[in-house]
C-alpha cells in the first residue's frame, strides 16, 4: 500500500522540511505491521512528491494478539486484504512516520506549514464500503477535489463488475497538517473497520486529529461511528465532545475560508500571527478549551513559556492528551503550563506576561460580570497586549438555518456587533490604558462585516 504526497510551489522541496523527511535519501521505519519506507520519486524546484510505502508482515500480524483478534488457526487471519489495502495500517503508519508534520510544527519553515498549500495526494487500493461516491462525502466538504476510480473484480470479466476498492486522488489548497490528519481519520472510515483492538484512547486520538475540521462535517456522525468501530460508549462521548465546539450552532454552518478551514481554524491562526507580530513570548491563552490555541502556540519555538487556564478540570486534562505533555522532554514541558483559573478571578500567576488571550470567551460570561473580568484581565495581569476575539451577530444572517436573534452556541450570554464590539473596547482601553485596533477574521461580507471580530490591545506608553 503506498500514498504519495506532491505539492507543486516555490521551492517545491520545502516539502522535505514540512514532513521532516530529506528529499535526497530513502528511510525505513520499523512498525508493528511490518515496515514503512519514506523516498521522493520527484525532487525539483517545481514539484516535489513523497512517499509513503507501508510493506506489511501478514505472518507477523497473526502472531500478535492485539491484531488477530482471536485465534490464530483462523483462515481469515491469513486470507485478506491486509498486504495490499489502504486501510487503517496506513494511517496508522501516516501518524507515526508522518507525526510531527500533523502537528504542524517546522522550525525551518514556519510559515510555510502554517499556510494553505496545493497539494495532490494520490492512494491506491482504498476499501470503501458504502454508496457510490463515498470518498467524495467525506474529503469533498473538506474543500478537497475528490477523483475516485472504482477498480474492477477483474479486468478480464468485466461482467463481474467492480469491487469495493478504488483508487483515489485528492487535490486541493490545505495545510499539510489538516491533510494528514484528516487522511489519517478517514481511511479507517472508508474501510469501515480496523485492523487492531480499539480503545478508549481512540476518542482522544479522534479528537485530536478532527480538531477544526470534525466538528462541522456533515459527515460527522458516520466518521464518528466507524473510526470508533460502533463501540456505543466511545461513540456517544466523542459526539458529546464534539457538539460543545462553539462553531457548532442550532443549525449553522460554519464559514469557511479557501481549502475548506473552518473559522475555528483561521481564527487560531490569525491570533498566533499577531502574537508574532508584536513578538509576544510569554503568552496566556485564558480560557483554553481544551488546547486548540495552545497546540499552536507550542509548536512555534518564538514562545517561550505558554500559559493556559480554564475553569474546568475536564478541558484542562483533554489540553494535556492534545499536547502530548506526558511524552515530552523536560525542556518541552517546562514552556508549558496548564492551570486551573477563572478571568472571574485575580491570578498573580498571570502577571507581566508579553500578552494573554482571551479567543471566543467573553460572550461565554455574564454582563454583569464583565467589569470584574476586566479589571482582572486588564488591570491585575497587566499583559502588554492582550487579544480579544468574540462573534460578530451582525454576521449571523448569513448562517442558514440559525434563527433570527438566535446566538452561535447555546452558551453565550450574549453576542455584540460591531459597534457594541468597538464601544466596549474603547471604553476599556480608555479605562485601563490601552491603545485598541479592531480586526476582521474571516470573509469580510460589504454589509455585516466578517463572522469574527478580533481586538488588538496595546498598553500605552507611561
Amino acid at each position: 500500500m503506498i500514498v504519495t504526497i506532491s505539492y507543486a510551489g516555490p521551492d517545491a522541496t520545502d516539502l522535505g522540511y514540512l514532513l521532516h523527511k530529506h528529499p535526497g535519501k530513502a528511510q525505513t521505519f520499523d512498525m508493528s505491521v511490518g515496515k514503512a519506507h519514506v523516498f521522493y520519486p520527484e525532487a525539483t524546484t517545481k514539484r516535489c512528491t513523497a512517499a509513503l510505502l507501508l510493506e506489511v508482515d501478514p505472518i507477523g500480524m497473526v502472531r500478535q494478539r492485539r491484531y488477530a483478534g482471536g485465534s490464530g488457526a483462523s483462515l481469515d487471519h491469513y486470507v485478506n486484504d491486509r498486504p495490499y489495502a489502504s486501510s487503517s495500517m496506513l494511517a496508522v503508519a501516516i501518524g507515526q512516520v508522518f507525526r510531527t508534520a500533523m502537528t504542524g510544527r517546522c522550525d525551518s519553515r514556519p510559515a510555510l506549514a502554517a499556510e494553505p498549500i496545493p497539494l495532490e495526494i494520490s492512494l491506491v487500493a482504498v476499501p470503501s464500503k458504502g454508496a457510490a461516491g463515498l470518498a467524495a462525502s467525506l474529503f469533498g466538504p473538506l474543500g478537497w477535489t475528490v477523483t475516485e476510480t472504482p477498480i474492477q473484480l477483474d479486468p478480464q470479466f468485466p461482467d463481474w463488475g467492480d469491487s469495493n476498492y478504488v483508487n483515489l486522488t485528492i487535490t486541493g489548497t490545505l495545510r499539510l497538517s489538516e491533510a494528514l490528519r484528516q487522511i489519517y481519520v478517514l481511511l479507517p472510515v472508508l474501510d469501515d473497520a480496523k485492523h487492531y483492538w480499539v480503545s478508549e484512547d481512540e476518542v482522544a486520538k479522534l479528537l485530536r486529529a478532527g480538531e477544526g475540521w470534525l466538528s462541522s462535517h456533515p459527515q460527522r456522525d458516520l466518521i464518528t461511528r466507524r473510526y470508533l468501530a460502533h463501540q456505543r460508549g466511545m461513540v456517544d462521548d466523542a459526539t458529546a465532545r464534539l457538539q460543545e465546539d462553539d462553531e457548532q450552532g442550532p443549525s449553522a454552518t460554519p464559514e469557511k475560508r479557501r481549502g475548506g478551514s473552518p473559522l475555528g481554524a483561521l481564527r487560531a491562526d490569525t491570533v498566533v500571527a499577531v502574537l508574532k507580530e508584536v513578538d509576544a513570548r510569554r503568552v496566556g491563552d485564558l480560557g483554553c478549551g481544551e488546547g486548540s490555541l495552545m497546540t499552536r502556540l507550542a509548536a512555534d519555538r518564538a514562545f517561550t513559556e505558554i500559559f493556559g487556564t480554564d475553569v474546568s478540570p475536564r478541558a484542562l486534562l483533554a489540553a494535556e492528551e492534545k499536547l502530548h505533555l506526558r511524552e515530552l522532554g523536560d525542556l518541552q514541558r517546562e514552556r508549558l503550563h496548564l492551570l486551573q483559573s477563572s478571568v472571574t478571578y485575580q491570578d498573580d500567576r498571570l502577571r507581566g506576561l508579553d500578552a494573554v488571550v482571551m479567543m471566543e470567551v467573553i460572550e461565554h460570561i455574564d454582563p454583569g460580570r464583565l467589569p470584574v473580568v476586566e479589571a482582572n484581565v486588564f488591570g491585575h495581569a497587566k499583559a502588554a497586549v492582550v487579544v480579544v476575539t468574540t462573534p460578530n451577530t451582525d454576521y449571523n444572517p448569513r448562517y442558514p438555518g440559525l434563527a433570527p436573534g438566535a446566538f452561535r452556541h447555546p452558551d453565550h450570554r450574549f453576542e455584540w456587533g460591531r459597534q457594541e464590539f468597538a464601544d466596549w473596547t474603547q471604553r476599556v482601553g480608555t479605562t485601563w490604558g490601552y491603545d485598541v485596533e479592531i480586526r476582521a477574521v474571516g470573509d469580510v461580507d460589504p454589509e455585516l462585516g466578517a463572522p469574527t471580530q478580533l481586538a488588538l490591545f496595546r498598553r500605552s506608553a507611561a
